[in-house]
């Protein structure tokens, strides 16, 4: 089988991500956006502003959906990049069971070394340092000085092969490599690859996890799409792109997080039966109609309706005279409300938890201000939007318990208003 390129150029690009093949049709155009977590300071309101082509677009060869243009890794994560893992109180108990179910099912001995990419403030590797794990994380930005603070050693750099050497030379082979909510977000895939092959032990594992195509489909979660997800992962092609490596997908299973993922897992041995869950998914993703054209042209319906429903309800309560507001601002608040137009005339602010690394910025493109959300309980505005609408149930519980008395809405899959 021979292998395509894998380290994606940067710009527009006409060929798929794995297997190289042209033709690629169209799945749903979101207009030219600007990155998600380029929030702006004041300063910055005042300058121009930066946006790139946003379009999904599918394979019919190998089913691989992706993005049709890459931007430059350095440009996305830049080093104040604001994201943090582990404020958020689903993900870090996520993170957690994730360590915990990957030592129990590989057996990992203790003192084995496991290293994270993209690994943030070092959330994931907690959980593997308190089983007795060697731990370093590589994470490009400076969210790493946090890791190292708290004490997780933290390679700052983008993994790749030459990475992976040194890590070698350094601390040997790692039993367990993890890259969750991250291995669709790198260009140099190939680089990134082959530096998994340089640095896992012979019996070793690779688990990444990734938001799930199945569940953007079905649960119409185009806000999920933004400029660091540069594919959307099924199984079919995953087993493609390791195989040009000699790499074998063993097992996946779908996990909950960030609104439905897939957790797989990757080794060495390149005739590896793959378990019964892992054919099961197969079937399940062409029973339901992944690799064919027909669901995905429902979806970009589906989400034209979605964007005129929350439109139009942001319109009444303009001209009902009462405040309609956001609450949280992951990436997909970006490309939700810079794909539905909802300006600062329909939303004034996005409330966010008081440590975020958000606030006192500005929602790239449509210059909301991010508030502390303390705000909500004395103003008690009519309308509370949860644009982190995958996580609305703790959510609500929290504001809920906390005196907020808004009616909450929910944008996706479809509008719901929610009153008690």
């Amino acid at each position: 089988m021979q292998k395509p390129n894998h380290d994606i150029p940067f710009g527009h690009i006409e060929e798929c991500q794995i297997c190289g093949a042209k033709g690629l049709e169209p799945v749903i155009n979101l207009g030219h956006q600007p990155l998600c977590d380029s929030l702006l300071t004041t300063p910055q309101l005042n300058e121009p502003e930066v946006s790139y082509p946003l379009a999904l677009v599918r394979c019919p060869q190998c089913s691989l959906v992706q993005l049709d243009y890459v931007v430059p890794g350095d440009v996305v994560y830049y080093p104040d990049y604001p994201y943090r893992t582990g404020i958020t109180r689903e993900l870090f108990n996520h993170h957690q069971r994730l360590s915990v179910d990957v030592v129990e099912r590989h057996k990992t001995p203790v003192d084995s070394l496991v290293v994270d990419i993209g690994s943030n403030d070092g959330t994931l590797l907690k959980g593997f340092a308190r089983q007795g794990m060697r731990v370093l994380g590589v994470e490009p930005t400076n969210i790493a000085q946090i890791a190292v603070e708290d004490g997780i050693d933290t390679v700052q750099d983008f993994f790749g092969e030459s990475v992976a050497e040194e890590i070698v030379k350094q601390h040997g082979k790692a039993k367990v490599i993890t890259a969750t909510n991250m291995f669709a977000h790198i260009a140099n895939l190939g680089d990134m690859i082959r530096g998994i092959e340089v640095l896992l032990d012979d019996d070793g594992v690779f688990v990444l996890e990734n938001h799930y195509l199945m569940d953007i489909v079905g649960g119409l979660q185009f806000d999920s799409i933004y400029h660091e997800h540069l594919r959307s992962y099924s199984i079919k092609p995953l087993v493609q792109l390791f195989g040009y490596y000699g790499l074998s997908v063993v097992d996946a299973h779908r996990v909950a997080s960030y609104g439905g993922s897939v957790r797989v897992y990757v080794v060495r041995d390149k005739i590896a039966r793959p378990t019964q869950g892992l054919v099961n998914m197969i079937a399940e993703e062409r029973d339901f109609g992944l690799y064919d054209a027909d669901v995905y042209n429902e979806f970009r319906s589906r989400a034209l309706k979605a964007k005129r429903n929350l439109y139009n309800l942001a319109l009444e309560a303009e001209s009902s005279g009462v405040r309609f507001v956001g609450n949280s601002c992951p990436g997909r608040a970006s490309t939700l409300l810079n794909y539905v137009g909802l300006g600062c005339d329909l939303m004034p602010y996005i409330a966010e938890q008081p440590t975020s690394l958000k606030l006192g910025r500005y929602l790239p493109g449509l210059h909301q201000p991010v508030v502390n959300n303390s705000i909500l309980f004395s103003e008690q505005p009519e309308y509370v939007v949860l644009l982190a609408w995958h996580y609305w149930e703790p959510i609500r519980a929290d504001l809920r318990k906390r005196g907020l008395k808004s009616k909450f809405v929910l944008p996706l899959p479809e509008l719901r208003i929610i009153e008690d």
